[in-house]
């Protein structure tokens, strides 16, 4: 009797241990971050900013980014449903793969609402609209007063048609009830110089690209997007404070999972991705590329998320745009 005593005793330990060993076995490799743009830009900077953090919660266990670029975020995506749905894959995902692609693309597969996982949200990023100087409007209450006069006279650039640039700008119309010209450019980059000559005019993108060219008086900044004035541009006034309720504008970067991967990875990756996003030292270097840091639970990712999935989803379908 008490030999079994000791044996029950000892199954039982072993299976309350069972889940804390299989949580404490990962990562048991390399953890590849999958940045779905080409190296350079804001989000390959903000996984190269986060990777290192996530490697040091893991104690060492290396941390890589993976540029896999093209085709608006459709081949990272498909490169991280093709890895193994372990943990050990996971993706930097921006507004973009996350939400606006759920009406973009035809391809049931690569739906982000059933294919991927939240894990942690890494960062937003606040975004302001511009004008070019040639533009007589220094209010966002100018601005639609000059596109009712002329309706379909002004135009708007952006990275591509579907991209969070041309989108915003599109429901920025339908709040305003105004009309403008969409020109869609290979990246928003290349809209700053025809902005500044000219060619076309008006913007909406991130304030950290921004700036510059505001501080320079290069282009005039209309509204900060956002429910609070920004820092870099702080004598810019919210659309809010304007008269537009409500309305904020902002991309967002965050990890995402596989659907299917364990709950015990997604637990330690939540986790390592908040304690590293909390350290002021990479919080500073965030904010400083031009990232608000957030560091979210993935309960309240998951809930952030289907707030940007019902602001943003019926903006596609107004938009007609479609992604095959």
């Amino acid at each position: 009797m008490n030999i079994k005593r000791r044996t029950l005793g000892g199954l039982a330990a072993a299976a309350l241990t069972a889940p804390a060993f299989a949580q404490a076995e990962y990562p048991s490799q390399t953890v590849r971050i999958i940045v779905p743009f080409a190296p350079g830009g804001a989000t390959d900077v903000v996984g190269r900013i986060l990777a290192p953090g996530i490697q040091e919660m893991f104690g060492g266990r290396t941390v890589l980014i993976e540029n896999r670029g093209g085709a608006a975020g459709i081949i990272g995506a498909e490169a991280l449903l093709g890895a193994p749905r372990d943990g050990h894959t996971v993706a930097l995902f921006t507004i973009t793969n996350a939400v606006l692609n759920a009406g973009l693309i035809r391809d049931p597969r690569l739906d982000p609402r059933t294919a991927f996982t939240p894990v942690s949200l890494v960062a937003t990023l606040p975004m302001v609209l511009t004008v070019g100087k040639h533009v007589r409007a220094n209010s966002l209450r100018e601005l639609v007063a000059v596109m009712k006069e002329t309706p379909g006279r002004l135009t708007y650039g952006s990275a591509g048609a579907g991209s969070i640039n041309h989108l915003g700008a599109h429901l920025f119309n339908l709040r305003s009830d105004t009309q403008a010209v969409h020109v869609p450019y290979r990246g928003a980059g290349l809209v700053y110089a025809d902005l500044i000559a000219g060619n076309v005019d008006w913007l909406v993108e991130g304030i950290a690209s921004q700036a510059p060219h505001v501080r320079s008086g290069n282009v005039r900044a209309l509204a900060v997007l956002a429910r609070e004035r920004n820092p870099a541009l702080p004598d810019v006034p919210t659309a809010i404070e304007q008269g537009f309720d409500d309305f904020e504008i902002m991309n967002i970067m965050g990890v995402f999972a596989a659907s299917g991967t364990p709950a015990q990875a997604i637990a330690r990756l939540e986790s390592a991705i908040r304690t590293a996003v909390a350290k002021p030292d990479l919080a500073r270097r965030l904010r400083e590329a031009g990232a608000e840091p957030a560091g979210s639970t993935t309960v309240e990712f998951q809930r952030f998320w289907e707030q940007q999935l019902a602001l943003w989803l019926p903006v596609v379908e107004a938009s007609g745009v479609r992604l095959d």
